[in-house]
């Protein structure tokens, strides 16, 4: 698989969909340890929208199918997640515009949205946050050369789990200081569910 196509797009969110609905009450009980509750329950309304617009739309390219995702995010899930992720997904549509999504052209539209994120965020690696996972596999993703499902699921997961032993400087869980220590980071956590079903759709290509 050297590049993405709009049936792949499709996919990836209809399967980040349903990993998000099944472990909505896992989202929701990192979230409740450290942030306040509502992760798992924003997420799972957030993506099940997402799936809604795209059944009503025809798209031809790419980035038009990852802007209306990031208008939805935006829209639909609370807390800081729905900019957060709105933000990466229409960096990543802004980078794509007017090219097909190659490997390298993804590979740079991901570093965009982390970019975006920080940006948004106002938040850097180490700070346990979504983007110790968006910014693992963005560093990792211009050592290959096509999409190697292994490599983004493995990045992904190893990103997530390094949260654990990570005290939150930033966000809701700042407060906590070293109580925050010994939790996973829930939107790294559901992160790591859409790396991971993005590494589904390669998988399937393969």
């Amino acid at each position: 698989m050297d590049h993405l196509q709009v049936n792949h797009v499709y996919q990836w969110m209809e399967i980040t969909n349903d990993k998000i609905r099944k472990n909505k009450e896992n989202l929701t009980t990192l979230d409740q340890a450290i942030g306040d509750g509502d992760h798992g329950i924003n997420m799972a309304r957030g993506f099940q929208e997402v799936m809604n617009k795209l059944d009503k739309e025809n798209y031809e390219h790419v980035a038009d199918m990852l802007k209306d995702i990031a208008m939805t995010l935006m829209s639909k899930v609370g807390g800081a997640a729905g900019p957060l992720y709105g933000t990466a997904f229409l960096k990543m549509s802004m980078s794509l515009k007017g090219q097909d999504a190659t490997y390298a052209n993804f590979s740079q539209a991901i570093t965009e949205a982390v970019n975006g994120v920080k940006q948004r965020g106002k938040a850097e690696v180490g700070e346990k946050t979504l983007v110790d996972v968006w910014s693992a596999v963005a560093d990792q993703l211009p050592k290959e050369s096509q999409f190697s499902a292994e490599l983004i699921v493995n990045t992904a997961q190893e990103a997530m789990e390094t949260t654990k032993k990570m005290m939150a400087t930033k966000g809701r869980a700042a407060y906590l200081k070293e109580r925050s220590v010994g939790h996973l980071d829930p939107g790294s956590v559901s992160s790591f569910y859409l790396f991971e079903a993005l590494t589904d759709v390669i998988r399937e290509e393969e």
